[in-house]
C-alpha cells in the first residue's frame, strides 16, 4: 500500500436550502474541491459519492455538471457514516494503485428530501421504533445512564452544546451562528427526556468533497498536501444496546485500531472532529476515544478541555450541534475541517500549531446491532 494525500477540499455552507437542488450542492463543493487541488476535471479518474436521499446515481449526475464523464463512479448509503465511506474508499483505491486521483462526495438535502416534515411512523415488525427507540431515545438513555452511573450532570450535557454552537460562529459554513447559555439549552423544548431540543442536531442541506491523489505525486499540484495516516471502517457488534449504553465498544475498537496504523494515540491529537448529533454522544465519544477515563467526559467539558483553546479541541467546526448534519455530507466535511486546520487556513477557529487530526463518524446507532458503520480518519500535516 502506497501513502495517500488530500490535495483538494470544498464544502457548502450548511443549512435550510429547499431552493436548491442535490445536484446543485454537490457541483458547487466538486468545483470548489478541484479548484483548490489545482487540477483540471479531467484529471479526475474514478468518485465516490455518498448520500441517502439524493436518488439514484447521484455521483454522475453530480459530476457531469462538473464536466466529468466516462469514469468509474460509485454511490454509497451508510447512513451517517456515508461520507466517511466514499473518502475510505476513494483512499482505499489510491493506495493500492488501482488510480493515481480521485474525489470523494457526500451531498445531502434534508430539507426536500422524502422525510422532510413528515412523521414516519415505524413499520409493523419494528419492535424498536414502536417503543420509541429511535435516536434521541437512545440519546436520552445514554444521557440518563451516564448521570446515573458516574454522576455527570444535565449542566455538564448543556456545555457541549455551549461550546459547539461558540465554535460554529466562528465559522462561516456553519448552520447556526449564534451563542447559546446553559439555561437556554436546558430550558428548551423536551424532546426525550432529560434531552432538550437544542442538544441536538437540526436537519440539514450540505455538500463536501475531497480530492485524494498517491502521495507520491502530490507536490505536483500542492505545497500543503495533507497526508491519511490511518482509515478504519467496521461494522458494530452487539454489545452497545446490551451491556452498557454509556460505551461504544466499535468506537473504541476503531480508534485503537487508527492509532495502532497512524503510530500516534489519543495524547498526540490536535483536534478532532467526532460525531456529535446529541450532547451525550459528544461526551462518550470522549471516554471511547482515549481522551479521558470513562466517566470522566463531563469533566473534561466542563474544565475547557475540549474548548478551542484547550488542550485537546474538538468539534472546532460548531460539530454537528452547530455547523449542521447533512447526513451523508458529514464525513466529508469533518476531513474538509480538519485539512483546513492543517494547512492553517481555518480563521477564527484556527487551532495552534495543528499537525495531526482525527475524524471520528458513526452511522445507524439505533440498530439491534451497536452502530451499522463505524469510521476514523487520521490526517497529519
Amino acid at each position: 500500500m502506497r501513502d495517500v494525500a488530500v490535495i483538494g477540499i470544498g464544502s457548502t455552507v450548511f443549512g435550510k436550502f429547499p431552493e436548491r437542488t442535490v445536484e446543485e450542492l454537490g457541483q458547487e463543493a466538486a468545483l470548489a474541491a478541484i479548484k483548490d487541488a489545482n487540477i483540471s476535471p479531467r484529471d479526475i479518474q474514478f468518485a465516490h459519492c455518498a448520500t441517502l436521499y439524493g436518488d439514484t446515481v447521484i455521483g454522475q449526475r453530480v459530476l457531469s455538471r462538473v464536466g466529468i464523464s466516462g469514469i468509474e463512479v460509485v454511490n454509497v448509503e451508510n447512513a451517517c457514516a456515508g461520507g466517511a465511506t466514499s473518502f475510505r474508499d476513494v483512499w482505499w483505491k489510491v493506495a493500492s494503485g488501482l488510480y493515481d486521483i480521485g474525489i470523494a462526495l457526500g451531498v445531502e438535502s434534508m430539507t426536500t428530501s422524502p422525510i422532510a416534515g413528515k412523521l414516519i411512523p415505524p413499520a409493523k415488525d419494528d419492535i424498536q421504533g414502536q417503543l420509541g427507540f429511535t435516536m434521541p431515545g437512545v440519546a436520552a438513555l445514554m444521557m440518563r445512564r451516564h448521570m446515573h452511573q458516574y454522576g455527570s450532570t444535565p449542566e455538564q450535557f448543556a456545555m457541549v452544546s455551549v461550546k459547539n454552537h461558540k465554535h460554529g460562529c466562528l465559522n462561516p459554513y456553519s448552520q447556526f451562528q449564534k451563542n447559546l447559555t446553559i439555561g437556554e439549552i436546558l430550558n428548551s423544548r423536551m424532546i426525550s427526556d432529560p434531552l432538550t431540543l437544542l442538544q441536538c442536531c437540526a436537519n440539514t442541506d450540505g455538500a463536501a468533497a475531497a480530492v485524494l491523489c498517491a502521495a507520491d505525486i502530490a507536490y505536483r499540484y500542492t505545497r500543503k498536501p495533507i497526508t491519511v495516516a490511518a482509515s478504519v471502517l467496521k461494522m458494530g457488534g452487539y454489545s452497545y444496546l446490551w451491556k452498557d449504553i454509556t460505551y461504544s465498544d466499535t468506537t473504541a475498537s476503531i480508534a485503537r485500531e487508527a492509532y495502532e496504523i497512524a503510530g500516534y494515540g489519543p495524547e498526540d491529537m490536535n483536534l478532532i472532529e467526532l460525531h456529535d448529533p446529541f450532547t451525550p454522544s459528544e461526551i462518550t465519544h470522549y471516554e471511547e476515544l482515549g481522551l479521558c477515563p470513562r466517566g470522566e467526559g463531563g469533566r473534561l467539558v466542563e474544565e475547557g478541555a475540549t474548548e478551542l483553546n484547550g488542550s485537546i479541541p474538538v468539534s472546532v467546526s460548531g460539530g454537528l450541534l452547530s455547523k449542521g448534519h447533512p447526513l451523508s455530507a458529514t464525513g466529508v466535511a469533518q476531513i474538509v475541517e480538519i485539512v483546513w486546520q492543517l494547512r492553517g487556513e481555518a480563521g477564527q477557529r484556527q487551532v495552534r500549531d495543528a499537525k495531526i487530526g482525527l475524524a471520528h463518524v458513526m452511522g445507524g446507532q439505533a440498530l439491534g446491532i451497536e452502530g451499522g458503520a463505524g469510521s476514523i480518519h487520521i490526517l497529519k500535516k
